[in-house]
């Protein structure tokens, strides 16, 4: 049995996002994971739905990708949205090594940066909008503890738009993995890293670019020249919305030792730090999080409009 056989039995593109790569116009992936995990209900249902049009606005088909009943779905309908974003914690998050598992049961599941990435490879997608990419935990160098995000970026060639890798990261290793995996870090509009709730993060990018024409020639290039990894485009979070970086600095560090007397190790550490982010910052760190999903959408449209008319 051949892999297109194969996936031709676990891939569904919807009609709308399969015209429009048919056709060449267009589309911009979108996780799952942010819908089913990363917001509370209703607000992650709002947002999605805000996402998916934003995109729609800016002349790109949205594809949130995720799983239903063992198909690997490329184009979520808004009946899925809801029932993902209801669904929460009985809905399974997949990453790459989860993939296979998942569809040979038969099961849900709401796809992450790294799963998301498999699935918009699969379909031939190039741009994909989401929050912050996972990356090197503190303390990474001991304990080994490094998001799929990254392999997923040097494997797949799609451009990731994101206000860089989450604030509560190592953000400098995250950076030195992905110069050794070989993927390009861009800033869109900024020459430093983005850090997710905050704009700064005091590391100096040594590729930028202006606006979505200069990334898509960017990115038109790079993939021009038979490398086939991803690429990073950081967007910072919007001026109005982003946080100070002393102050989420010193809610992150609280937050790690109070992780850290609590004997908190491996997949409950992050959950439970965005938890008590929200907790210290009286509920900005939500705000700040929707707003840069949104914006990211956006940008993503632009650069995905702007790489259909280059090629």
């Amino acid at each position: 049995m051949t892999a297109f056989r194969h996936l031709a039995a676990i891939l569904d593109i919807a009609p709308e996002v399969a015209a429009a790569l048919a056709e060449g116009r267009p589309v911009v992936a979108l996780e799952s994971t942010v819908l089913a995990h990363g917001l509370p209900y209703p607000d992650n249902l709002e947002t999605a739905r805000r996402i998916e049009a934003i995109v729609r606005d800016g002349g790109a088909a949205p594809a949130t990708i995720g799983i239903l009943a063992g198909r690997l779905t490329v184009g979520l309908a808004d009946s899925d949205l809801a029932r993902f974003a209801e669904g929460g914690a009985t809905i399974r998050k997949v990453s790459t090594r989860d993939l296979g598992a998942i569809l040979a049961s038969g099961g849900h599941g709401a796809t992450t940066v790294a799963g998301t990435l498999t699935g918009a490879t699969l379909a031939g997608i190039r741009v994909f909008a989401t929050g912050g990419i996972g990356g090197v935990h503190r303390g990474g160098e001991d304990s080994l503890d490094i998001s799929a995000d990254l392999e997923a970026l040097a494997r797949n060639p799609v451009a990731v738009v994101a206000a860089g890798a989450k604030s509560i990261l190592d953000l400098p290793r995250t950076l030195e993995v992905l110069e050794s995996l070989g993927v390009p870090v861009v800033g869109f509009g900024v020459d430093e890293l983005p850090a997710f709730y905050t704009r700064k993060s005091g590391l100096t990018l040594e590729t930028s670019v202006a606006d979505a024409d200069e990334a898509a020639r960017l990115l038109a290039t790079h993939w021009g020249l038979g490398l086939g990894s991803g690429v990073l485009l950081a967007n910072p979070i919007p001026e109005a919305a982003a946080l100070h970086l002393d102050a989420v600095a010193g809610w992150i560090d609280r937050s790690l030792r109070e992780a850290e007397a609590e004997g908190l190790r491996g997949k409950a550490v992050t959950p439970w730090l965005l938890a008590r982010l929200y907790a210290l910052s009286e509920g900005r760190t939500l705000s700040a999080n929707r707003s840069l999903l949104l914006d990211n959408a956006r940008v993503a449209a632009d650069v995905a409009t702007a790489l259909a008319r280059l090629t």
